[in-house]
């Protein structure tokens, strides 16, 4: 499966043998993210290839996390002594293929947010604004 940045400047290509993901909702995901959770999914470093290798950022004492310098994309979660790595889910080109198996690190779960399908559901295309501010800038929605 093939997966990258917003802008295009990092791509991956991950041998993935599983569709099982996860969420992450420890507050070092928290505050490296700026939302309440993270879903990730887990592979062999061996396993994943960089076009571009991505920057890194050590996230704390024990880990450390790829992104784009340019747009700023969350790309993953690695110890540095393993030889396992998370990738973000939505990094990939189609993240419909994962899907969720558990939460961790639950102690910090915001559960408000868990389950949200009773809330109003809002398409871009009903929103003129967005919609208007869109069409003039590329002449189409986006994807």
């Amino acid at each position: 499966m093939t997966g990258g940045c917003a802008c295009g400047r990092i791509r991956f290509t991950a041998d993935a043998d599983s569709d099982d993901a996860y969420l992450c909702h420890c507050r070092m995901c928290q505050r490296a993210t700026g939302s309440v959770s993270i879903a990730f999914m887990g592979i062999k470093k061996a396993k994943v290839r960089w076009e571009q290798e991505p920057d890194w950022y050590v996230s704390s004492p024990i880990a450390r996390r790829p992104y784009c310098r340019e747009c700023g994309t969350s790309l993953g979660f690695e110890f540095p002594d393993s030889d396992a790595m998370d990738l973000t889910v939505a990094s990939f080109d189609d993240p419909s293929k994962f899907k969720p198996r558990h939460h961790y690190a639950v102690e910090s779960m915001h559960e408000a947010w868990l389950d949200t399908s009773a809330l109003p559901r809002i398409r871009t295309e009903d929103n003129p604004n967005v919609v208007k501010r869109w069409l003039k800038a590329t002449g189409r929605l986006p994807d």
